[in-house]
């Protein structure tokens, strides 16, 4: 599914959520400091990253590789060279490297999977270059968020909306604890998104090697992706279509897919980025002014189920605690 394919089905849904919903009831600036060069690498000024005792721990050359989470899709500014990739100045890549004082190049691109990191990928508007490419010797920092695209996370949650929409709109306990989208994903005694989730940390330990064959003296991190659901479940059917009992599910869906990356990066000897912790009560059920993720129908300038430039700062704020040891 391309990136506008998934983001038309996603708002079609909220649209159909919305109205039914109603039936039964009576920009950000670049950021300081950052420029994007014509090949769309964003650059600030080289300095040194320090401990919070003072200690230089690196200086240089930061590629940010990653999907849509990283991008920053519909959040002010939209910038880079690649038409179709969806990168925003308000973006982790760009904070990061604001407050770092790196050199960025920002390979991130909506839609990304783990294959695009090795082979150019396809936009609906261009075509973006293998993701790892310009990795070399001199790079020092490298980021990567990637996986959620490898199991299908959009129509996974289009698929729900889609099934729970009935029940969703039935008052009563019963109805709020039915499960039309775990049970479709789970027929037959197997849950087919763990399955996904498996195939992609299996892809994700090659790229991560990859990364370290190309820039051997980099510091990498692997960022996780934040909560998009309420942790533990909780009820937000009119925010997402989705029963509580099936936000449940996603949402412990969405906790053995972090938990991959992070058995993946602690094999490949990569520091992983909890970004969930951080963001939880910060999910597309909460109050619009504590959001970090946008839901079926945004109410801030993000795409549908994709971070805000909120939540791009808290994932920002974690990568720069990881990269400096400070808290």
């Amino acid at each position: 599914m391309t990136r506008r394919t998934a983001y038309t089905a996603l708002a079609v849904a909220g649209i159909a959520l919305s109205a039914a919903a109603c039936s039964t009831a009576s920009g950000a600036m670049p950021a300081a400091g950052v420029a994007t060069s014509p090949a769309g690498a964003a650059t600030a000024p080289a300095g040194a990253v320090t401990s919070r005792a003072g200690a230089v721990v690196l200086q240089g050359s930061y590629v940010a590789l990653g999907d849509s989470y990283t991008a920053g899709p519909d959040i002010p500014a939209q910038t880079g060279a690649t038409a179709g990739c969806d990168q925003s100045t308000s973006s982790y890549p760009y904070l990061v490297a604001q407050r770092l004082r790196l050199n960025l190049t920002d390979m991130s691109c909506s839609g990304a999977t783990i294959a695009d990191l090795s082979g150019a990928q396809l936009t609906g508007d261009g075509s973006n270059p293998a993701q790892l490419s310009p990795l070399s010797t001199a790079t020092r920092l490298v980021t990567l968020g990637i996986g959620g695209n490898d199991i299908g996370w959009s129509a996974i949650i289009t698929r729900c909306t889609e099934l729970d929409l009935v029940p969703v709109l039935i008052p009563g306990e019963a109805a709020a604890g039915s499960t039309p989208c775990q049970d479709y994903y789970t027929s037959g005694g197997a849950d087919r998104i763990r399955q996904k989730i498996q195939a992609a940390a299996g892809l994700l330990a090659g790229a991560l090697t990859q990364v370290r064959h190309r820039a051997p003296d980099a510091r990498v991190y692997l960022v996780g992706y934040p909560d998009l659901l309420p942790a533990g479940g909780g009820t937000c059917g009119h925010t997402l279509g989705v029963t509580q009992g099936d936000v449940a599910f996603l949402n412990d869906e969405a906790l053995q897919l972090n938990s991959a990356l992070r058995q993946a990066a602690q094999a490949a000897g990569t520091t992983y980025v909890d970004t969930y912790g951080p963001s939880v009560g910060h999910d597309a059920c909460s109050d619009p002014a504590s959001r970090w993720i946008e839901p079926l129908l945004p109410a801030s300038p993000a795409a549908p189920l994709h971070p805000n430039a909120a939540g791009e700062q808290g994932m920002a704020d974690a990568v720069t605690r990881a990269v400096t040891g400070n808290g």
